[in-house]
């Protein structure tokens, strides 16, 4: 359904080689929103031994990282924005092989009772307010991050010094930013309505991504032939975002770099971990 030994991407000039390494593992990929911010994580990379420019920004960067004297082959590349983005760039990636994706970005906290912008938040699911996975599959179908890389998550958050503090729960993912967030249009008392009833169901943070993710992934996981439970080709998936401030907060600027390097650190140990899990 997803994997395919023919595929020349559309909308970026990575290769089927470029998913290769860890040991028949498949290459780490992180997939933030921006390119911006995937340069700035290829910065943490020992060595980046190619860039696979694209016209429409979706660049991958590959390399390797070491950490404690265990190496991991890496990639980052931009998803862009959105469900609909992440649809192609994430299906682009599993045709070509690519088994391992963890987003990394910002999101906005929905529980200012025990959150605070400077924070992190690490997904187990996500609420699919979007209309691109409703594509693929009925509304009932569940947005998952996998089970290992959640636990890879939490142990890695071990080892990383943070300022803020570190949550995990069900992120909300939504398709408009304006509307969901900051209350434009026709349907701003709707909209007002609607994020309320999420806080009260207790999810912690709000963000576009996640819900495409983890459809994606589970599905193409779904359909691998190794059926073994540590089987090398598993396709995992998870979330990690650092926590800005309620609706139109963004942070201060410093705030903001020091979170980002932190959720760097924090998604760089999770690979570290899942590697050292065998997967």
């Amino acid at each position: 359904m997803f994997y395919d030994p023919n595929f020349e991407p559309l909308h970026m000039t990575a290769t089927h080689d470029d998913m290769l390494g860890n040991n028949g593992r498949g290459r780490y990929i992180f997939v933030p929103g921006s390119d911006g911010r995937a340069l700035k994580m290829s910065e943490y990379f020992d060595e980046v031994t190619a860039v696979r420019k694209s016209s429409r920004g979706h660049n991958l960067y590959i390399g390797t990282i070491t950490r404690d004297s265990t190496t991991i082959d890496i990639g980052v590349i931009s998803t862009g924005m959105g469900a609909p983005s992440v649809d192609i760039i994430v299906n682009e990636l599993l045709k070509l092989g690519g088994k391992k994706f963890l987003r990394m970005g910002t999101c906005g906290l929905l529980q200012p009772a025990f959150m605070k912008g400077g924070d992190h938040a690490i997904a187990t699911a996500a609420i699919r307010d979007d209309h691109a996975t409703k594509c693929y599959t009925p509304a009932e179908y569940p947005a998952i991050a996998s089970m290992e890389m959640v636990q890879a998550s939490v142990t890695g958050s071990e080892k990383v010094k943070h300022s803020g503090s570190i949550h995990i729960g069900i992120f909300h993912s939504k398709d408009s930013l304006y509307a969901r967030e900051f209350k434009q249009g026709a349907m701003a008392e709707q909209n007002a309505e609607y994020m309320a009833i999420l806080k009260r169901a207790g999810a912690v943070a709000s963000e576009m991504e996640a819900s495409m993710i983890f459809t994606l992934c589970n599905m193409a996981d779904a359909h691998r032939k190794d059926r073994a439970l540590m089987s090398k080709d598993r396709v995992l998936c998870g979330t990690i975002c650092g926590v800005l401030g309620e609706e139109e907060d963004f942070g201060h600027p410093d705030m903001v770099k020091i979170m980002t390097d932190e959720m760097v650190e924090l998604g760089i140990q999770t690979f570290i971990e899942l590697n050292r899990m065998g997967l």
